[in-house]
């Protein structure tokens, strides 16, 4: 499979503190994979330095990020919005004066001139809710409700790669099960996915790979299948 995302030997410091150690990882066209770990060992740092969103370059003592066979380098966040990563960053940050269908249509865009992009009718199509619910300004939804507005916005870019940061962080059982339906049936679809997520066993039932990540450095990477059958790692690095 062509690789689209490839990090080598990503260190990142805040100031004087450093918080990435050599992180590694690729993610093939069409695959879905996971970042794993427990609350503040990198996961979200790794993500953000991506989307180019922090810490500012200097912040990155070194490593390599390369998206479509282009280095990122010193690339702004709109820069790297526009080659096709879309982030659905932890807490949603929608638009809360705004109504659905406005959050959707700002954002709205295909860079790209796919055959079949995303539109308001294929993320309604998605989320019936939103179709729903689209008059409602983004202060008047629900958790859920803005969580699959806040996937939709990112789909209406009509991504290469979707990131999602904790995407079912806070929601009931019952709307996060409609979040891991959706995802699969953008996996279906051949949609390349970056998830950040704490429920290990629909992660792989979902996710093509996966990757842990302790106090800023990689401890594990592999397969759904090997992680499945290795639940000391479950233990070891994911237990709280």
């Amino acid at each position: 499979m062509k690789s689209l995302l490839e990090i080598t030997g990503l260190e990142v410091a805040y100031g004087q503190s450093q918080v990435l150690f050599g992180v590694n990882l690729s993610l093939a066209e069409g695959q879905v994979a996971t970042l794993l770990g427990r609350n503040g060992m990198g996961k979200s740092t790794t993500l953000r330095s991506l989307c180019g969103l922090s810490p500012a370059p200097a912040g990155i003592l070194a490593g390599n990020i390369r998206f479509g066979g282009e280095t990122l380098g010193n690339w702004t966040p709109d820069r790297i919005a526009r080659a096709g990563i879309a982030l659905v960053p932890e807490g949603r940050q929608i638009f809360p004066n705004l109504n659905v269908r406005e959050n959707l249509v700002a954002f709205a865009a295909n860079r790209r001139a796919v055959a079949q992009p995303w539109t308001l009718e294929r993320v309604f199509s998605l989320f019936p809710r939103l179709a729903e619910r689209q008059a409602n300004m983004g202060n008047q939804l629900s958790g859920g409700e803005q969580q699959m507005l806040a996937i939709g916005r990112a789909l209406m870019t009509n991504p290469r790669l979707l990131i999602l940061d904790e995407a079912t962080e806070g929601l009931a059982p019952l709307v996060r099960e409609e979040i891991w339906q959706c995802l699969a049936r953008l996996r279906e679809a051949g949609q390349t996915i970056l998830v950040v997520d704490k429920y290990v066993e629909r992660l792989i039932r979902l996710a093509d790979q996966h990757t842990i990540i302790e106090r800023g450095r990689v401890v594990w990477s592999g397969s759904s299948a090997e992680l499945d059958a290795d639940h000391g790692v479950w233990h070891r690095y994911l237990g709280v």
